[in-house]
């Protein structure tokens, strides 16, 4: 299409659910619930371990990253999506959508970065224990965490910059239930084999890379974990892991068919289902994982609440 022939949208149109407009003010109600409930999960993690003295080690401390980095995720999709709900017009400006395609993808892969951290930080811990207070020290937790923020900031900034260009005419019906890469591209009146390609590379590198790293990890662990002659100690040694390892499967069980795949067209269903898992649900799930299978943070949770007066 020529220049000057379309007139630049401004403005999109985000469709959410289509099919279940019948039952909005009860999605609206349980999404709210699982919101709530993955703000204050993630909130009460990153505040125990901030508070009790006992939870200041490596691999704690980058629980509670991860359960701030929950809040920020969520953040940029959710509440959006909860207005869209109540709201007749599900309108979004073309800037305010960059701005949360950046948040969410930036965010994302800063949790893939994070996640592949605490793997490596698992590996020292079982299989050279000897060595991890000298390795994993709280000046190189900082090292990590401050890298894996920087490295998700700056992850989708290629991409924006691609898709700040392209002309938009219309239609602005966006078939997913929040801006991201793959229902925006699909509404440029332009080619865009060059955006689908780069966000192909740039999502294989990240999500294969760190998958790859943290499948590296474990194996290793795995096989140090069998040659423990007890089987309390193999059991020891495998609950260290459990939590991060059903966090790991989940998150990138998701992203993984989601994101690494070199095709402009998808399935609205398929990927709207995959959308839910990946940015309310893991978010949702990780406080309970992370609580409920770790006693040192469930007994430092009561030793907050006796202190406040909350417990006996």
């Amino acid at each position: 299409m020529k220049p000057g022939n379309w007139s630049q949208v401004t403005e999109f149109i985000i469709l959410g659910f289509p099919h279940l407009q019948g039952v909005q003010a009860f999605l609206f109600l349980l999404l709210l619930l699982i919101y709530l409930t993955t703000v204050l999960g993630n909130l009460l993690i990153f505040l125990v371990v901030c508070l009790d003295f006992r939870l200041h080690t490596p691999m704690y401390l980058l629980v509670s990253i991860l359960s701030l980095l929950e809040l920020g995720y969520t953040a940029a999709t959710t509440p959006k999506m909860l207005s869209n709900l109540l709201s007749e017009k599900k309108t979004i400006s073309f800037s305010g959508c960059l701005l949360q395609i950046y948040f969410f993808h930036s965010l994302g892969a800063t949790e893939c970065y994070l996640l592949t951290a605490m793997a490596y930080d698992r590996y020292l811990a079982i299989c050279q224990p000897l060595h991890y207070p000298t390795r994993m020290t709280p000046a190189l937790c900082v090292k990590i965490a401050v890298g894996c923020w920087l490295g998700g900031l700056a992850g989708p900034v290629a991409e924006i910059s691609l898709v700040s260009h392209l002309p938009f005419c219309g239609p602005n019906r966006i078939q997913h239930i929040f801006c991201d890469f793959p229902p925006v591209l699909s509404l440029a009146c332009t080619d865009t084999s060059i955006n689908v390609l780069v966000d192909f590379v740039i999502n294989s590198c990240k999500i294969l890379a760190n998958f790859l790293l943290i499948l590296s990890s474990y194996v290793q662990i795995i096989c140090t974990v069998l040659r423990i002659p007890s089987a309390a100690g193999k059991k020891k040694a495998f609950s260290t892991c459990a939590s991060h390892l059903t966090v790991v499967l989940i998150f990138y069980g998701s992203i993984l068919f989601m994101y690494v795949r070199l095709k402009k067209s998808y399935s609205l269903d398929y990927d709207r289902a995959l959308a839910v898992v990946y940015s309310v649900l893991t978010p949702f799930l990780n406080p309970f994982i992370y609580s409920l299978h770790n006693k040192e943070i469930k007994e430092a949770v009561r030793r907050q609440l006796k202190r406040m007066g909350i417990l006996e």
